[in-house]
């Protein structure tokens, strides 16, 4: 697979911690709006997380109004 061996050289950065505070939104806040757990918004704003649940990516765009899921999701090097 050509394509998978590409991919393996880079990592998928959440950007939740962004556009958090280009909302001038709270962790809190977001948690509220979600209904995800407080604690889980922080590790995923932090990058502790090493997976997500799509259904927490979509409550998330949803509550920060985000159409384009590049607002939420980089890939790094």
């Amino acid at each position: 697979m050509k394509g998978a061996s590409i991919m393996q050289n880079y990592k998928i950065k959440l950007k939740i911690k962004e556009a958090i505070t280009s909302r001038n939104m709270t962790q809190k806040e977001l948690a509220q709006r979600t209904g995800i757990r407080e604690s889980t918004i922080s590790e995923l704003s932090r990058g502790a997380k090493t997976g997500i649940n799509f259904q927490y990516l979509g409550k998330i765009a949803e509550a920060l109004n985000i159409t384009d899921i590049r607002e939420l999701i980089d890939f790094e090097k």
